[in-house]
């Protein structure tokens, strides 16, 4: 069955919120909830904080400029250890745990994601960077995917993406999060982190932004409130609106039913990104 005659969502989750077991079955059982209400769901993932921590061990120092990470050829090795040898395996088997029918790849799986390598971008203040072995998605296998959800596989992609000759690419998972949803026609896209929402005072709960338009986003980011890794996650988010995923946001998936609220335009978790 095509993806676009089901209700599809795709779940980015950060490697913030795969740090722990706990938290690992905590998304879990959130997204057993998600797909016990009919959604088939795809899920892709990050790992930073493991990444940095074998990059460590390894005697690299872990570089970023504005959330996007400077990948080297030794770096592309820890990337793809960290994710696909670690972080890919765990997050496998805490979904199996919660009866979640959990298949394990990477984007480099049968062009899973094919990218090309990413042009240096420039940078305030700094100018053009080159960011090293890093890519950008130029084509989703939509097809491949459709054929997991149709056997009733749950994909958990590591974020890698590779182009034609083999050349393999550390991709942004927020920017390829995106570029997911949009290819296999998904109604829902939930960006999953530790933090679980955008905040006017990181140190204040109380401080939830609810609900973000693009312009309210671009004052957020003048005002230095939102920063860094968040950036990419709030401007992918906001272009998506235009190009048919209908619900968008960010949470977290510590608290039991979460995903399952978001399907609920009333709501009250996390933050929602709707148009101006």
């Amino acid at each position: 069955m095509s993806s676009q005659s089901k209700k599809v969502a795709v779940v980015k989750v950060g490697g913030d919120m795969l740090l722990e077991k706990s938290d690992r079955y905590a998304f879990a059982e959130n997204l057993n909830q998600l797909i016990s209400h009919g959604w088939s769901c795809v899920v892709l993932h990050g790992g930073g904080p493991q990444i940095n921590h074998l990059q460590k061990l390894q005697g690299l120092t872990p570089e970023k400029i504005e959330g996007r990470r400077i990948t080297s050829e030794a770096d592309l090795n820890v990337v793809k250890q960290g994710l696909c040898g670690q972080v890919n395996v765990d997050l496998v088997a805490a979904l199996l745990a919660q009866k979640v029918n959990a298949f394990g790849c990477h984007g480099a799986s049968a062009l899973l994601l094919q990218a090309n390598k990413r042009p240096p971008m420039e940078f305030e203040n700094i100018g053009l960077v080159d960011l090293g072995e890093v890519g950008d998605v130029v084509k989703v296998n939509s097809a491949l995917i459709d054929e997991l959800l149709a056997l009733e596989l749950t994909p958990v992609i590591a974020s890698l993406g590779v182009d034609q000759s083999g050349q393999v690419f550390n991709i942004n998972a927020d920017t390829t999060a995106a570029a997911l949803a949009k290819a296999i026609n998904a109604q829902l896209l939930i960006l999953c982190t530790k933090v679980g929402g955008v905040f006017e005072d990181i140190n204040n709960p109380n401080s939830r932004i609810p609900e973000i338009t693009s312009n309210l986003a671009k004052k957020l980011i003048e005002n230095k409130i939102i920063t860094e890794g968040m950036i990419p996650k709030v401007n992918e988010a906001l272009s998506l609106l235009d190009q048919g995923v209908r619900s968008i946001a960010i949470v977290n998936a510590n608290q039991a039913g979460n995903f399952v609220a978001l399907t609920d335009k009333r709501s009250k978790v996390g933050t929602r990104f709707i148009k101006d």
